[in-house]
């Protein structure tokens, strides 16, 4: 299941070449910007569909009761349409992501900031109690993951927390590649090692938490949707689960 940008999430696409290479200020399909890629997926791979939200504040509900205080300073990185920091409660809330349009699906009180998730300046240092970011890391290359990882190293505060969910590719390999967007491989077992490398200590992984695909799903116009997510993330087994959850404390800098 994706959303914010869960499986499906392109808010982490970024600029690999420059804007000039690719034709920057074209509306031309044929000769597109950076930005219209990104925005193309928006379109596409990843359309708008309301009914997102109902399985949206289900995750967020979970996800606050088990690590998120009403009072955390959150940021959503690479939030699409903000289906995630639309649904959680904090003090202060942040949304960045390529995508044009994100200040549009961001609701009163949220801040969204479109941009790279490489430089994220607009947040000082330690600014920030809960990171999240959902199916992002595996759009991008590796040049752009690492500044990534460094500016969640720095703008989330010591022993703040980082909450990564992403497709496991353990788990769904047989589909993994079907979003074009897909750049990089990771299983629960490289993410725990990308994680410590950066000074993230992991506190609790779950290798198998949602399903990948919440396109598939919405297709399916389940009723009782919410309710049927909310059996689903209870469950002590996760049939079908190929997105995992690592939840991370952010060790002192030195």
């Amino acid at each position: 299941m994706n959303g914010s940008k869960t499986a499906e999430q392109v808010g982490g696409i970024e600029q690999s070449v420059e804007d000039e290479a690719i034709g920057e200020g074209s509306t031309d399909s044929t000769h597109l910007t950076y930005s219209d890629y990104a925005d193309a997926y928006f379109r596409t791979r990843f359309g708008f569909d309301p009914r997102r939200d109902l399985v949206w504040s289900e995750v967020c509900r979970y996800l606050q009761n088990a690590f998120i205080p009403e009072d955390a300073r959150v940021l959503d990185v690479g939030a699409g349409y903000c289906n995630f920091i639309n649904n959680v409660r904090g003090s202060e809330r942040h949304a960045v992501d390529l995508f044009t349009e994100l200040p549009d699906f961001a609701e009163d009180g949220v801040h969204a900031h479109v941009g790279s998730c490489t430089d994220m300046s607009f947040l000082a240092d330690d600014s920030i109690d809960i990171a999240f970011t959902s199916n992002l890391f595996e759009h991008l290359t590796r040049e752009q993951l690492i500044p990534t990882m460094n500016e969640l190293r720095r703008v989330v505060r010591t022993e703040g927390t980082l909450i990564v969910l992403q497709p496991n590719f353990r788990f769904c390999y047989n589909t993994y590649f079907d979003d074009y967007t897909h750049l990089q491989i990771f299983t629960d077992r490289s993410l725990f090692d990308l994680l410590e490398v950066f000074g993230f200590r992991v506190r609790e992984a779950k290798p198998r938490f949602l399903p990948v695909n919440m396109k598939s799903t919405l297709r399916l116009r389940l009723p009782m949707l919410r309710q049927i997510v909310r059996f689903y993330l209870a469950l002590p087994f996760k049939p079908l689960a190929g997105q995992m959850l690592f939840v991370c404390e952010n060790t002192p800098k030195v």
